[in-house]
């Protein structure tokens, strides 16, 4: 038996995503082959779902996974089988231009990570062609949380190594979807003094009430029921917020962090907004000299950090896992994560 399930990108296009028969992988010297215990439906899934981010079908979704190492090539030194791990995707990065020279390898234009770029997580075995990539988990982690630490590892290097959160920060977060609660529990575990999250009427389904629940986070708006801005104000001595978050990638919320942050403030930026332009206001950060941080994908130093926020209980994986089940779940899973009926969907291969 050479094949397995999997979830697959067919062609380009909407929709086109199907569970299918695919040949397990063989591997090279170079490579390992890495068993999935537990994969992460991530928001950039939906996308290629929806045709709206860079793919080269047919291919395998998924790039959010924890797993065992079954086969190793032989020229590699550092895996066994039998190890646990998780991995940054950031595979087939060329490694001879400036950014992979100055250690930037997650934006390298060469690079074609899993689920996208090359065969991903959402099927029983996956090839992995950069071991070097690969971070060994504890064995006090569950594989269901670990499938948690790639969307972590961006939050920690959004907040902690880019967007400077100093200890006693007031920081707000923009936006309470999956990334959104990791950015809120990280800001507190990090040294944040309090924490705010701010959604819509349209997050009060789930998001909302779960981000209520997460001790963490000190208040939660819904800026539909009162006036963010006043709130945030009150709390700060009419300061504003030090640090805010925007993970909800759309206009009002981007909007909004120039009315939240303070004078020299800070802002970073983790949503997409999937559009070529919005508006934006400019002279409102000239007037309040704010530091803006663009951010994308995560750097190595911000996987080893997320490992140990999410084996020690810091960020809690369960409360955002709401989906939980096998590859044959894929439909009902992205259907409801899509219509926001869902926070987190893990799939068990």
């Amino acid at each position: 038996m050479n094949t397995m399930k999997g979830i697959v990108k067919t062609a380009k296009g909407k929709g086109l995503v199907e569970l299918r028969e695919v040949p397990i992988p063989e591997i090279g010297d170079n490579d390992v082959l890495i068993e999935i215990k537990a994969a992460g439906i991530c928001g950039t899934d939906l996308h290629i779902y929806n045709d709206n981010f860079p793919y080269w079908p047919p291919v395998i979704l998924g790039h959010e996974f924890s797993g065992v190492i079954i086969e190793v090539g032989k020229n590699v030194k550092d895996w066994k089988t039998g190890d646990r791990v998780v991995g940054e995707p950031h595979t087939l990065a060329c490694g001879k231009c400036w950014l992979c020279r100055t250690g930037n390898r997650q934006i390298c234009p060469e690079k074609r990570s899993p689920g996208w770029g090359i065969d991903g997580c959402f099927a029983k075995y996956m090839k992995f062609p950069n071991p070097e990539l690969l971070h060994k988990m504890p064995d006090t982690l569950s594989f269901e949380a670990a499938s948690l630490v790639e969307p972590t590892a961006n939050v920690v290097s959004d907040l902690f190594e880019r967007g400077t959160l100093h200890p006693s920060d007031f920081v707000v977060v923009i936006g309470p979807g999956p990334i959104g609660l990791l950015a809120a529990m990280a800001a507190k575990a990090g040294g944040a003094s309090k924490v705010a999250i701010i959604g819509t009427d349209m997050d009060e389904g789930l998001r909302l009430p779960t981000a209520r629940k997460i001790e963490s986070i000190d208040y939660v708006i819904n800026v539909n029921k009162e006036d963010a801005t006043s709130v945030i104000m009150d709390l700060t001595q009419g300061r504003g917020a030090d640090l805010i978050v925007e993970a909800s990638g759309s206009a009002p919320g981007i909007a909004s962090a120039f009315q939240l942050v303070r004078k020299l403030g800070r802002i970073t930026a983790i949503g997409l907004t999937g559009k070529e332009k919005i508006e934006f206001p400019y002279d409102a950060g000239m007037f309040k000299a704010v530091e803006f941080t663009f951010n994308l994908s995560t750097i190595y130093s911000s996987w080893d950090k997320s490992i140990q926020l999410l084996d020690s209980g810091k960020i809690d994986a369960d409360i955002l896992i709401t989906h939980k089940g096998g590859l044959e779940k894929w439909e009902e899973f992205f259907a409801d994560l899509q219509n926001m009926k869902g926070i987190k969907g893990v799939l068990l291969p």
